[in-house]
């Protein structure tokens, strides 16, 4: 980064304040750290206050302390997401066949890679947008990315081999999309947000399908909210899942957890 004056430093910050970046002192630590020369740090600050996601802003999300390459028109993964890895590599710390499913930028599936080590690692969404993206994330890792709806993506081979499904779900309810936060509802796809009527269409689809494709033993994770937890818990285990939830209050995250008997 080049060695921008405090003057500089003082106008982007000024600048997100004024755009209502709350956290204006350390989006502009990363601003600045981005920008190679003057012009593309005014560049980098007008899309900001112009209300583009930091994330965005820079090309890469943090994510259980990798950066994931994200880009527009795909879902910028969330802290809370770190939950379900958490709660993953707990329940299966030895997994050797790992699916990221509604992947998105591949984020999850990189991760429990990273902590894992050698895993056969296979991800898939239905947005082509989110494959570019994944393809860039999980290809060091040495996964394969697949653009198709759900289990159809995936490789014949995978039913009955999987020992960590990771399913990131949408889950917000068809009208309550329009309420999300600007940074979500204009700039990431409706396919990534909106999970139908009650939120849990694409959750029921996954949890019915699953216990055919988890190995003995193998777990079904899914994020969801917590008014949702207890339906998206009955239907797991109306799958045939032995099912429980998981809550981290400090992450404010909600995670369904399913094993194959």
């Amino acid at each position: 980064m080049p060695p921008f004056s405090l003057t500089a430093r003082d106008s982007v910050v000024t600048a997100l304040r004024a755009a209502g970046c709350v956290f204006a002192e350390d989006e502009a630590r990363l601003i600045l750290a981005a920008a190679r020369t003057p012009d593309e740090l005014a560049a980098l600050v007008e899309r900001r206050a112009a209300g583009l996601p930091l994330e965005l802003v820079l090309g890469w999300a943090e994510f259980r302390g990798l950066r994931i390459a994200v880009e527009p028109g795909v879902f910028v993964p969330r802290r809370r997401t770190e939950f379900l890895v958490e709660k993953a590599l707990a329940h299966a710390p030895e997994a050797s066949v790992v699916v990221d499913l509604c992947c998105g930028s591949g984020a999850v599936g990189t991760a429990l890679a990273a902590a894992l080590g050698t895993v056969e690692l296979h991800a898939a969404d239905i947005d082509p947008a989110a494959v570019r993206c994944a393809r860039r994330n999980i290809s060091g890792a040495g996964g394969h990315v697949h653009e198709g709806d759900l289990f159809d993506a995936l490789p014949g081979d995978l039913r009955g081999r999987i020992d960590i499904l990771a399913a990131n779900v949408p889950y917000v309810p068809s009208d309550e999309v329009a309420l999300l936060p600007a940074e979500a509802r204009d700039h990431e796809p409706l396919v990534a947000l909106d999970g139908g009527s009650d939120g849990l269409d694409v959750l029921r689809r996954v949890a019915a399908q699953a216990p055919s494709w988890l190995a003995p033993s193998g777990c079904l994770l899914v994020e969801t909210s917590e008014r949702q937890a207890e339906v998206a818990v009955d239907a797991f285990s109306g799958a045939g899942l032995r099912t429980r939830s998981a809550v981290s209050e400090e992450l404010y995250a909600h995670v369904v957890i399913g094993v194959r008997p």
